[in-house]
């Protein structure tokens, strides 16, 4: 049978007593629970007006009905907006303008924050009380059956800043999202008996879409914790069966003198995703703990690409081969295409995207003339179509797992009116991977405070976009007057190196 909602495709195979979630106090909510929850919440959008295709936007803090009202949405046919908890009232107006949501979600405490920035949307919250979204929830109303949108039909909106710094939104299929969590299930051989340890956000694709949908399709079971906490996972690592992270949450695990003796024997292995896993990180982590720790790559507009199964240890540095029905090349720089070789990666198969949110010339510059998604990143392909990531050729900044595009601080930076230029890169940190630094001009005879330039651009910034450090410097360019980033990486690479 072919399942176009992905709510449906995912939760059908499941036992109705098995184990979905089990909270940190060890309370168990079973499949047959959360049907119940997500036909109340889904009843309850139906009641605001919320209709298939509408945006609704969702910002709250972790919880099981947090996810169980993305699984709602999902179910009612509307389109997903998750928004990241760090985010400024400034880049969360710009979002909603872009999106135009129906119904804005948010925890009671950020119901005022909301109401001059949703522009028109209805404002519930996930509390009960005026305004509350369980306030619409009435066990005793009929199951609303799922949607049944198309698989090309959007499901989740997820944006991601271009080089120009404006954010842009990546429309997310039911069929991307199905394909893709039943692939890798496949891939990493998950079945009903796994147990997945939680320790990621909600607001990010691996944490609300990745991780989640992978064990819906398994039919196992979420150990969920409200954060990373180092001594929280110690203490539950011997109750899971694999774990999924970014290179900073196994860097801080591997500080703690308990993480041999933490694993347990069920646990298999732990997953890496989001940021680009060191080497010396993963053999120092199966020197520990004995077991491996596997990468994976992809990204917002393709999800996941390609996986490394857990029978192939001895693929550090690689990212993994294809996900089923996923195919992959490069292209060099003469422009031809490869199955095999170095270039920029392009990939093409049912995980790809619909395209931009009312962008469609982003859309025609992200696709090649035979539609192959341009990842933007430099990658080698060997000959058993193993795949390894050399760099990226946008000059994007991962700084614990999260992304930030040089434009977007650089404009923010231009915008202090000290700062004549700016120049964005990362380098490395050996907590966050990378760290955001800059480097400026300033305008003539103007002085720079650094600390009081960093709080005032937190005012408009999140947090992890914030530059870590602002170098009052001669930027250097080439013979056209373009900013020689590779120059800055390099001359500042020990900034943050702990000194000897």
């Amino acid at each position: 049978m072919t399942y176009r909602n992905v709510i449906d495709a995912l939760y059908q195979g499941r036992t109705a007593q098995s184990a979905l979630f089990i909270q940190p106090d060890g309370a168990i909510i079973t499949t047959a629970d959360a049907h119940v929850r997500i036909a109340m919440f889904s009843a309850a959008l139906r009641k605001c007006g919320v209709q298939v295709g509408d945006r609704v936007t969702l910002k709250v803090a972790k919880s099981v009905d947090g996810i169980l009202i993305a699984h709602a949405i999902l179910h009612a046919g509307a389109i997903l907006h998750p928004l990241n908890e760090a985010y400024t009232d400034a880049e969360i107006g710009s979002l909603l303008a872009d999106a135009q949501p129906a119904l804005v979600i948010c925890d009671p405490a950020e119901a005022d924050r909301f109401a001059p920035l949703v522009q028109g949307a209805m404002v519930h919250t996930v509390a009960a009380g005026a305004g509350s979204l369980l306030d619409l929830c009435d066990p005793a109303l009929a199951p609303v059956a799922a949607s049944v949108p198309a698989q090309h039909d959007g499901a989740a909106l997820l944006y991601t800043s271009g080089t120009t710094g404006k954010p842009k939104g990546a429309l997310i299929t039911h069929g991307n999202l199905i394909g893709n969590a039943q692939s890798l299930a496949k891939i990493w051989q998950l079945g009903p008996d796994d147990v997945l340890l939680h320790a990621l956000p909600i607001y990010h694709a691996h944490g609300l879409l990745t991780s989640i949908n992978v064990m819906l399709a398994s039919g196992g079971a979420l150990r969920m914790l409200e954060k990373f906490e180092a001594p929280a996972v110690l203490a539950a690592l011997s109750r899971t069966t694999l774990m999924m992270g970014v290179p900073t949450h196994y860097a801080r695990l591997l500080a703690e003198a308990d993480l041999a003796k933490s694993i347990g024997d069920r646990f298999r292995f732990a997953i890496s995703g989001s940021s680009a896993l060191p080497i010396a990180l993963a053999e120092r982590f199966l020197d520990v703990t004995g077991v491996p720790l596997l990468e994976r790559y992809g990204s917002t507009e393709a999800a996941i690409v390609v996986a490394v199964p857990p029978d192939a240890t001895d693929r550090l540095g690689w990212v993994g081969w294809p996900l089923p029905d996923v195919s992959v090349r490069v292209r060099a720089e003469d422009g031809t295409a490869a199955a095999q070789g170095i270039g920029e990666l392009e990939t093409t198969g049912p995980h790809v995207f619909a395209g931009y949110w009312h962008n469609q010339a982003a859309t025609q510059d992200a696709l090649t003339a035979d539609g192959w998604f341009r990842t933007g990143d430099i990658a080698q392909i060997d000959d058993t179509g193993c795949v390894r990531i050399l760099g990226r050729s946008k000059d994007l900044v991962i700084t614990g797992g999260l992304n930030v595009y040089p434009a977007e601080v650089e404009n923010a930076l231009t915008a202090l009116p000290e700062i004549a230029a700016a120049a964005v890169f990362g380098v490395p940190h050996p907590d966050f991977g990378e760290a955001v630094v800059a480097a400026v001009e300033l305008v003539v005879g103007a002085t720079l405070d650094e600390r009081a330039a960093i709080k005032t651009l937190r005012q408009t910034l999140a947090a992890y976009k914030t530059p870590k450090r602002i170098l009052v410097q001669t930027i250097p360019r080439n013979a056209m007057s373009k900013i020689m980033k590779p120059t800055l990486r390099d001359t500042h690479a020990a900034l943050f190196v702990p000194s000897q």
